[in-house]
């Protein structure tokens, strides 16, 4: 299964259409079933305080856990930047992950990147901020994170235009062949 995350919860985000996108691609082409994830939808009564405490813990977020998360070996996700970052929510949601199975939860899992941003540099800058807890919490991330800039001008409405989508699309085709591959057993005769 592949674990496609909208990294917000803003209201009327533009992170949603290329998650979307994202999404409706995936599930012409990837040969596992795809999950939606939007932070949008996270139940407000999330608890900050109790979230830390098994017993304390969102029936929802358990369910993500137990029928998206854990089963999934791949997650791709749609992070915007937010003041230099990433959003706070999607923090918020990955601590609230890592209470119960947490090594069932992210241990060897393969994880793709799309940085969006009105500005210049696609936040670049927060998806490296994410490598590095993605590393902490032993997941592979993918090397070619994708930076899109200038978001309003990629973008119609709710259509995200060309050559944007194409950029998209070509690079969920080449992450997934990464995933495949990493996911292949290494044959003896490859280790020589």
């Amino acid at each position: 299964m592949i674990a496609v995350i909208n990294g917000t919860n803003r209201p009327d985000n533009k992170s949603q259409y290329f998650s979307q996108l994202i999404v409706n691609y995936l599930e012409t082409k990837a040969p596992q079933s795809v999950a939606y994830i939007d932070l949008a939808n996270l139940p407000e009564v999330m608890n900050i305080n109790k979230m830390y405490l098994n017993e304390g813990q969102s029936e929802y977020i358990l369910e993500l856990k137990e029928k998206i998360l854990i089963p999934s070996t791949t997650w791709l996700l749609i992070v915007p930047e937010y003041n230099g970052s990433y959003p706070g929510i999607l923090k918020m949601f990955f601590d609230a992950l890592s209470i119960h199975k947490m090594k069932e939860t992210f241990y060897h899992k393969k994880v793709g990147m799309i940085g969006i941003s009105d500005g210049r540099a696609g936040n670049l800058r927060g998806m490296e901020h994410l490598t590095g807890m993605f590393n902490y919490l032993k997941m592979t991330v993918y090397h070619n994170k994708l930076p899109i800039s200038s978001v309003k001008s990629a973008l119609d409405g709710t259509e995200i235009l060309e050559p944007t989508a194409s950029v998209l699309r070509n690079f969920v085709e080449e992450f997934l062949e990464w995933a495949n591959m990493m996911s292949a057993p290494i044959r003896a005769a490859d280790r020589q």
